[in-house]
């Protein structure tokens, strides 16, 4: 969600427009199903923003400074960890194959101050060596890689909106602004899905890949939004939705078929990002979170 403070994310709402095929309620029932039991995998980093696995024994984590630069970090299951790259206000994190493509200039002050110092880059998991796919990006917070190979990238604070990063190196081009706070993007074939942080009702907007300005499927999420603060999500492998509910410091299930939610995980201060172990040493079937507190959590499955 970016480094921000509590007060700016309490006060923010940002008013939804646009067009939308359909505005489902999600179930206002928010009572806890299969609660996980949660344990710390790693701690003592700056602010954590997103997470993602490298499928080769590695957790790559986001973590951001209120001084100086941050860093891309890899996690090895043992709780040890080294720096990636050194870059500032990095976001989100999507790796492909033998690559990961990593947002930088996420920063609150680039969102107020309208400023296009973000951009995307890619490293090479192997070599380390670097290269920029994009610039002139103001604070790409959420980072989806689509089927085409091109990219797409939110912005929740200031002009709000979801911007297209083509695959031939092409300019970034902001192709929605109707959408609300857009934040996370989680990918799913052709389906793209989003969510909005900071407005009073926040919703999970659902796209198709192939048609990125055309009709919005939308599911409205439970709770006030300011208060809840949807950060970031991830499909499951049972194909719901996981939302990791910033405020609330919980992961919400969601299934997008029906629109019914109930929490999985609770009790996580400032949760940013979520997803499932993959790769040697992380278990598919445990939830791993990050959050502004510096910490990598780890929520197994409930085996009844």
């Amino acid at each position: 969600m970016g480094n921000r403070s509590i007060r700016l994310a309490a006060a923010a709402s940002v008013a939804t427009a646009g067009m939308f095929v359909a505005a489902v309620p999600a179930s206002a029932d928010t009572d806890v199903c299969a609660l996980r039991e949660v344990g710390t995998v790693a701690s003592g980093f700056g602010t954590l923003e997103n997470l993602a696995f490298d499928g080769r024994g590695g957790l790559l984590i986001s973590d951001g400074s209120l001084i100086g630069p941050g860093a891309l970090r890899r996690i090895a299951p043992d709780g040890t960890s080294g720096a990636v790259a050194e870059v500032t206000g990095p976001g989100g994190i999507v790796v492909d194959g033998d690559s990961v493509y990593l947002a930088t200039g996420n920063t609150t002050a680039a969102g107020v101050l309208d400023t296009p110092d973000g951009s995307i880059v890619r490293i090479d998991l192997a070599t380390g060596e670097q290269d920029t796919v994009a610039t002139g990006i103001v604070m790409p917070n959420g980072l989806g890689l689509l089927p085409d190979g091109s990219l797409l990238a939110s912005r929740d604070i200031g002009e709000v909106g979801l911007t297209h990063i083509p695959a031939d190196g092409g300019e970034p081009r902001v192709i929605r602004t109707d959408l609300g706070s857009v934040n996370g993007i989680a990918v799913d074939g052709d389906t793209v899905y989003t969510v909005t942080t900071f407005d009073l009702v926040n919703r999970l907007h659902i796209l198709d890949a192939n048609d990125l300005t055309g009709p919005v499927h939308s599911i409205d999420l439970p709770g006030l939004g300011p208060i809840q603060s949807p950060d970031d999500l991830t499909v499951g492998p049972d194909g719901a939705l996981y939302i990791a509910l910033n405020l609330a410091g919980a992961v919400l299930r969601l299934d997008p078929e029906t629109g019914t939610s109930c929490r999985v995980v609770e009790g996580i201060p400032m949760m940013s990002s979520v997803a499932f172990g993959s790769g040697p040493g992380w278990d598919p079937d445990t939830l791993y979170t990050v959050g502004f507190d510096g910490t990598v959590h780890a929520a197994p499955r409930v085996h009844r």
